[in-house]
């Protein structure tokens, strides 16, 4: 009985010992039933990245954890803040125009002071003698000098020349089991990419999924900054790892994944193209006629440098003429007092202004609002 009793209690002592130590841990240094927070196995220098996992299981939890994302500022304060700079670049515009129309006799030269204001700040030679020829027939019907009212009447003609009338909403909403594709163009250094990643911006904050396609296959750089900017707002971008991989291959590829992902929109950066380069212009509408395969491109927007000037006029009539442009993004318009540019193009192409770029934060990208753009002419 004795012997039993002995036997027993080595075999408890030896049970506690186990439970005391624990399970054993297997190979590689983490448990294998370890917490969702603890890092994936191999660290971020595993070299099978690349290696699609075979099942949720394997997914390793940086993948799998939400991450925190940027929100965009409101609309309304966004809009309020970019009237005020618009306001200041443009004052001068504005004032010069007032102090002409405000003087005690406005004769001829006076007039011609006016055209000449007006073509300064590339408003063209049509719209400005159409808004001058205006101007004249009321004040002297009117016979007033009043600057209230002058100022009143001067509003009244540029909004007329601006043009409130065009669409300049935004192709944005899915159709027929497609998400809307947009793509973007326009020559070098006019902010191409950044302004993808701050309307992905815009679109994120009107709850819209966000798909980028990095069609600028030509600059790595190009394709990394897109990334930056995808995973700020926490969207996907497409891209290849391939430095001067086909463009219109990329550029499919980014809306066959906005249509297997069901996105909304599907965003596409192409390279930058000079206007006298036909072989790009070519490669340009490649890339639109390759992804209609897949999906419509619904918008194609045009991306131009106010501070350019009539060299926009320029670019914009070569790129309808290789891609029908939908609508004009003016970005660096806090830069000049040349908003006139916003008439010409307008009045060149029939293509609305849609967008404008008045810095350089994630959030200076605002819709294109006729009647706040005369009032920022003229405060």
């Amino acid at each position: 009985m004795f012997v039993y009793v002995i036997v027993a209690v080595v075999i408890l002592a030896i049970l506690g010992f186990v439970l005391l130590r624990g399970p054993k841990a297997p190979p590689g240094g983490y448990e294998s039933t370890r917490d969702a927070d603890d890092p994936a196995p191999g660290g971020s220098g595993d070299s099978n990245d690349d290696v699609a996992p075979t099942s949720t299981e394997d997914v390793p939890a940086a993948t799998t954890t939400k991450r925190k994302v940027d929100r965009p500022e409101s609309v309304s304060s966004r809009m309020a803040r970019l009237r005020g700079r618009l306001s200041k670049s443009n004052n001068l515009f504005g004032r010069g125009l007032l102090a002409l129309l405000s003087r005690d006799r406005i004769d001829q030269d006076v007039w011609d002071e006016i055209e000449e204001t007006l073509l300064l700040a590339d408003l063209g030679s049509e719209a400005s003698m159409d808004l001058v020829e205006a101007l004249q027939k009321r004040v002297k019907v009117e016979g007033t000098q009043d600057p209230v009212r002058v100022k009143a009447m001067l509003r009244e003609e540029l909004l007329t020349v601006v043009d409130p009338t065009m669409d300049r909403s935004l192709a944005i909403e899915r159709k027929d089991l497609a998400p809307a594709v947009i793509l973007v163009v326009g020559v070098n250094g006019v902010g191409k990419t950044t302004t993808v990643g701050k309307l992905a911006r815009v679109l994120v904050a009107e709850d819209k999924d966000v798909v980028l396609g990095a069609a600028d296959t030509f600059r790595a750089a190009a394709a990394d900054q897109l990334q930056t900017w995808g995973n700020r707002v926490g969207v996907v971008t497409v891209r290849s790892e391939t430095e001067g991989a086909d463009p219109a291959s990329v550029a499919f590829d980014a809306v066959k994944v906005g249509i297997e992902a069901e996105s909304d929109v599907v965003l596409l950066d192409t390279a930058g193209r000079l206007q006298n380069k036909a072989g790009l212009m070519d490669q340009l509408g490649k890339i639109k006629r390759v992804v209609s395969k897949a999906a419509e491109v619904d918008e194609v927007l045009l991306v131009i440098d106010a501070t350019t000037g009539q060299n926009g006029m320029v670019q914009a009539k070569v790129f309808s003429q290789a891609v029908d442009v939908t609508g004009i993004v003016l970005t660096k318009l806090d830069g000049t007092a040349k908003g006139g540019i916003v008439v010409a193009i307008q009045r060149a192409l029939g293509v609305p202004v849609k967008l404008i770029g008045l810095g350089e934060g994630p959030d200076d990208l605002a819709p294109f609002d006729p009647e706040q753009f005369v009032d920022a002419l003229l405060d």
